[in-house]
């Protein structure tokens, strides 16, 4: 006789299964709502991630998230005056900006007149709202984190975000910010999402933004579907600058066309437990793909990094480069895999992470993967954890560069590597400039 085993809901998974209940009282029916009931039961079928989820072995959701906070209301006057200075970091930049409080867009702090020809901003929860079909039919269908947890739950709970639609060779000059920005002193949960979307031989930079007051512990889970035709350009920078109790969850789903030129780049310096997913899918031919990331963690920070890109296309080159600096009791995981698939014959991919300890106590996780089905490809991948240069260090002090200033050049030199990748300068000036505050902010 078999027994059939029922795993105990912890109270994160009862509360959000009670969030659900309420939120889905309130919407109407139709096939968004369809979507997101699929979205939920999935969730609730796997419940929470743990550590013998192979995906989510260094970063157990399940014991990390203790309790589900309720959602976030609207923002309040006081939550949106907070919200003016948000993202000031690339004020030199002069970027297009579209805000976002706890959750929902403010016009008020945007910037929001005068797009440019071929540029198109609109509001998620609109759309929603409304059923626009496009956006409907676009909207994290059959995306390369269709079967993930956290992806599920954000498509369940979605409320608003952006929605950016550049049209067929539209060269977008400006580039656009979103900011994200929890506004409240009250611990909730917000669940944003947008969409983007870059027609054939159009090209956008984008920088995404999230910050927050420090000692609140409020949940985000935040999510990207990005759709890149043939021969389009976009760059995209994510500044993650949360507060220091705050949960961060955030995925990537992208989808990119034939001929195409694409980069993305997550700095990572907030947040207690963050988890920045990639999921790329290189569905054309000849695509040129270039991912990195730098992650600054003290303390007891827990930084997580995971990467998916499936190359199911022939004759696309892939280059991936992830740096952590972990100092105190700080933990980075990066886990990367590569998949090749039988016709994907010529691809030319390689991936690397790096981390930099500071302390006995700072713990590095490094898994990179290949899965190649195809005999005609040049791949690699490599992981190294090391601390500093004892040789380095006493090469600068003997010039009398003293041992604290010695170790900030160095360390700048480790994270600059992977900051020089970045095509925009002024973006790559600001990403330079927050390397250097949190370095005066050692102990």
């Amino acid at each position: 006789m078999t027994a059939e085993l029922t795993p105990i809901k912890t109270a994160a998974e009862t509360g959000l299964a009670e969030a659900f209940i309420e939120l889905r009282s309130r919407l109407a029916n139709g096939v968004v709502a369809a979507r997101r009931e699929a979205a939920f039961r999935r969730f609730e079928t796997q419940g929470l991630p743990h550590r013998r989820v192979e995906e989510w072995k260094y970063t157990d959701l399940r014991a990390l998230m203790r309790d589900a906070k309720p959602l976030a209301g609207v923002p309040d006057a006081a939550a949106k005056a907070r919200a003016k200075s948000a993202g000031s970091m690339f004020a030199a930049v002069g970027a297009r900006r579209i805000v976002f409080v706890d959750g929902a867009v403010v016009p008020e702090l945007s910037d929001l007149a005068a797009l440019e020809r071929g540029l198109k901003i609109s509001s998620l929860a609109d759309a929603l709202s409304r059923g626009l079909p496009d956006v409907v039919a676009r909207l994290g269908t059959a995306g390369p984190a269709e079967g993930d947890v956290a992806y599920a739950l954000n498509t369940a709970f979605m409320g608003d975000g952006a929605v950016v639609e550049v049209g067929a060779g539209a060269e977008i000059a400006r580039p656009l910010h979103l900011v994200f920005v929890y506004g409240s002193q009250r611990a909730a949960a917000v669940f944003s999402r947008s969409l983007v979307v870059i027609e054939a031989g159009a090209s956008l930079t984008l920088i995404e933004s999230h910050e927050g007051p420090d000692g609140v512990d409020y949940q985000v889970n935040t999510a990207l579907d990005l759709i890149i035709s043939e021969h389009a350009r976009f760059s995209r920078t994510k500044v993650n600058a949360e507060g220091s109790a705050a949960l961060h969850l955030a995925t990537l789903s992208a989808t990119i066309g034939a001929n195409a030129n694409v980069s993305d780049f997550a700095f990572l310096t907030g947040g207690q437990v963050v988890r920045n997913q990639l999921f790329v899918q290189c569905a054309g031919v000849g695509t040129t793909l270039n991912l990195g990331g730098a992650s600054l963690l003290k303390g007891t920070q827990h930084g997580d990094t995971a990467l998916l890109v499936d190359h199911t296309a022939g004759g696309c080159q892939g280059r991936e480069l992830f740096k952590s600096v972990l100092d105190g009791a700080s933990r980075g995981v990066f886990q990367g895999k590569i998949i090749v698939r039988p016709g994907a014959q010529k691809t030319d991919a390689r991936m690397m992470t790096r981390s930099l300890l500071l302390s006995e106590g700072a713990e590095a996780d490094n898994k990179p993967e290949l899965e190649i089905f195809a005999d005609d490809v040049q791949c690699g991948h490599g992981a190294t954890s090391s601390a500093l240069d004892d040789n380095l260090k006493f090469y600068l002090m003997a010039r009398g560069i003293p041992e604290r200033n010695a170790e900030t050049l160095l360390i700048q030199s480790f994270v600059g590597e992977a900051i020089e990748t970045i095509a925009h300068e002024g973006v790559r000036d600001a990403l330079t400039a927050a390397t250097l505050h949190w370095l005066a902010g050692r102990q």
